[in-house]
């Protein structure tokens, strides 16, 4: 995928900002009460592979969790991943084992600092670098973020879990910076760049460039940079992306590990090594070191488009890399998006290599030494097949629950009848800030219940639930209004164009109970007006506009409680 120039196109249009006061004065009275949410995951592949009680899943962050990076002050491990243009900006992870991972929410939740309000879902901010300095105790998250003309920024903290400074701007071009902090503690910068002007000799070419970071000013030194990869690893033989690179240090050499290829089918990592971090860069004999590339398409259980990764020392001393991989469904459609797995890491030779990472890759692996698995219980987050129940009863939101181009708290509001969202005049299908709280799609079977008190008013009004890949390509199931009579309607949208589907005049008493349910490339759309009796609105409908195969873009499908005061859905 020509995932760059996509993005910097879609960066194009970020030139003016709503405030949140703005955006609510726009907003309708006629609230959606929503509760009762049960999100169940049931992919056969678990079912196929039990656990045994040393054992754990890979993904370890299943649905749209990208761009992993990684790392550890003590025993303290925390991981971030790409978010684009989902609020906030930047998920954030803790773990003491690489096993059990806690969700601390996303490292850019200042709407003032980052507002993605008019960005396509696919850009807004990605790649993001994560780095422990020793020397002053502190933690460094640097990204890319393409809103509101922020580009490459960086914040710090003293403690992950007490949040996070202000951006800093960093005077720099490019993308998927990384900050390494050398034993002398000097500071060093990373990134992917396009090559000088004049010699970029193929479509795909890029370099990795190094700045000399100053830690008392946050800013790199200007005349520090240097090209230290051109290309990838053999420029002969026109390598594509070379990108997201991290530098580590190990026995007094210089290790620089980048993924190569493109994040799609052909997606790697590679890996060189030096006397000096500012090179001269030579390439392991054994590159790459990870990627699906080589195998069957057809092949069973497929885990595809390996790579983007960074290492980190595990609790038991030995190495391993945290990486994007996918899952595609029956039908090689990527739905669930780009996810975070990990392997361990053999780095008793000269260059790290991903144990079985150049095999097919399986779904379990053997945890470290004396670590319990306790994912899905005492707060961890959970994988494999499991069920999230949310019936919105706590005082704030689960952070699996996120907004889009904008916070949540903006449309909705916990009360003792469960979720209320305040429709804003806008439609899912504008690059707007949207009045939907969403939930990723993890599993390529699923199903996603929720309970929806929602009296519409007019025919703009409509409450319900959507299936999203992006603004132009969606699912729309909810409740609306015709003349004097409610009807539920289910809207697909491809290309931007909308089309009803089924449609059903519904006599609505109570509250109503919608789901979506997903076994592989077949969705359904079913309702129960008694709350209790299902039955599908039309038929069975396909996928492929929840793929990223047919949309475009790096995100994953997502799902959403939807309430909107500008409805074009017309039954």
């Amino acid at each position: 995928m020509m995932k760059r120039n996509i993005v910097f196109l879609l960066a194009v249009s970020l030139l003016c900002c709503y405030t949140s006061t703005a955006q609510k004065k726009k907003q309708s009275k006629n609230t959606a009460v929503f509760s009762n949410v049960i999100y169940n995951g049931d992919d056969q592949i678990y079912k196929n592979n039990p656990l045994k009680p040393d054992e754990f899943y890979t993904p370890i962050l299943q649905g749209c969790y990208p761009d992993p990076a990684i790392t550890k002050k003590g025993d303290d491990y925390y991981m971030v991943c790409s978010s684009f243009a989902m609020f906030p900006g930047v998920p954030i992870f803790h773990s003491k084992d690489l096993v059990n991972w806690t969700d601390l929410g996303g490292v850019l939740n200042n709407v003032s600092e980052f507002n993605p309000h008019d960005t396509g879902i696919s850009a807004g901010v990605y790649a993001p670098g994560i780095t422990y300095n020793p020397h002053n105790d502190t933690f460094y998250m640097i990204v890319t973020a393409f809103s509101g003309g922020l580009g490459n920024i960086i914040v710090k903290t003293k403690d992950p879990m007490k949040g996070w400074g202000s951006p800093i701007k960093l005077d720099f071009g490019g993308i998927d910076p990384s900050i390494f902090f050398d034993e002398n503690g000097k500071g060093y910068i990373v990134h992917n760049d396009a090559p000088d002007k004049g010699k970029e000799l193929y479509e795909g070419h890029r370099v990795i460039k190094i700045w000399e970071y100053d830690l008392n000013t946050d800013k790199v030194i200007p005349g520090t940079d240097k090209i230290i990869v051109d290309g990838g690893v053999d420029l002969s033989k026109k390598p594509i992306w070379i990108e997201a690179p991290h530098l580590y240090k190990k026995n007094g050499k210089y290790y620089l590990m980048c993924a190569e290829g493109g994040t799609g089918g052909n997606h790697s990592e590679v890996v060189f090594s030096s006397d000096n971090p500012k090179g001269p860069f030579k390439p392991s004999s054994n590159n790459p070191i990870l990627t699906q590339r080589y195998f069957p398409k057809d092949r069973a259980n497929k885990v595809d488009w390996a790579g983007h990764a960074d290492l980190i020392q595990g609790p038991d001393n030995k190495y391993y890399g945290v990486f994007l991989g996918i899952r595609p469904n029956e039908k090689d459609r990527v739905n669930i998006g780009r996810e975070t797995f990990i392997l361990p890491v053999d780095w008793t030779g000269e260059f790290p290599v991903f144990e079985n990472g150049l095999v097919p890759m399986q779904p379990k692996l053997k945890m470290p030494a004396g670590v319990t698995n306790k994912t899905g219980k005492e707060g961890f987050f959970p994988n494999g097949n499991f069920t999230f129940t949310e019936n919105f009863t706590s005082k704030k939101l689960d952070y699996r629950w996120i907004g889009l181009r904008g916070p949540r708290e903006n449309f909705s509001t916990l009360s003792k009848k469960g979720l209320e969202i305040t429709p804003f005049e806008v439609n899912i299908k504008e690059v707007k800030p949207t009045s939907t709280l969403f939930y990723r799609q993890q599993h390529n079977t699923f199903s996603f219940t929720a309970t929806v008190d929602f009296k519409p008013q007019s025919e703009k009004d409509l409450a319900g639930i959507v299936c999203l890949q992006n603004e132009r390509f969606n699912y729309v199931f909810g409740i609306t209004k015709k003349g004097n009579e409610t009807f539920i309607v289910l809207e697909r949208t491809e290309k931007g164009q909308s089309k009803i589907i089924a449609s059903s005049n519904v006599k609505i008493t109570n509250s109503l109970r919608l789901q979506v349910k997903a076994a592989g490339d077949n969705y359904e759309f079913n309702y129960a007006a008694n709350g209790v009796d299902f039955q599908i609105l039309g038929e069975i409908v396909s996928g492929d506009i929840l793929s990223t195969n047919a949309a475009g873009g790096f995100t994953g499908a997502l799902v959403g409680l939807y309430a909107t005061a500008a409805n074009d859905a017309r039954p």
